[in-house]
């Protein structure tokens, strides 16, 4: 099994929240209904733009936990590596 890490945000530049998940494409489709946090739901914050896969769950919420102690600048430098417009992932997700 494989497990996420993922980042969502309002927009460029926007809200962020991280999380983490062992089905990507169902969590992300729950945050979208508004079902899958409080915190996304209030802030809008629907748009994946950065996922990176873990095969250890250990591993995987280890990095969570330290994404969510980051400066936000860090980041925002962590999604632009790999996502510079800022796409929503999420469409990739569903071809």
């Amino acid at each position: 099994m494989s497990y996420h890490v993922y980042i969502l945000a309002g927009r460029k530049n926007g809200t962020l929240y991280v999380g983490v998940t062992n089905s990507l494409a169902l969590r992300i489709a729950q945050h979208r209904a508004g079902t899958g946090s409080q915190f996304t739901k209030k802030y809008r914050v629907h748009m994946l733009v950065y996922a990176e896969e873990h095969e250890d769950v250990g591993e995987a919420i280890w990095r969570e936990k330290a994404i969510k102690e980051w400066k936000r600048a860090w980041k925002i430098q962590l999604i632009e590596s790999a996502n510079p417009e800022w796409d929503d992932l999420f469409v990739m997700l569903n071809r």
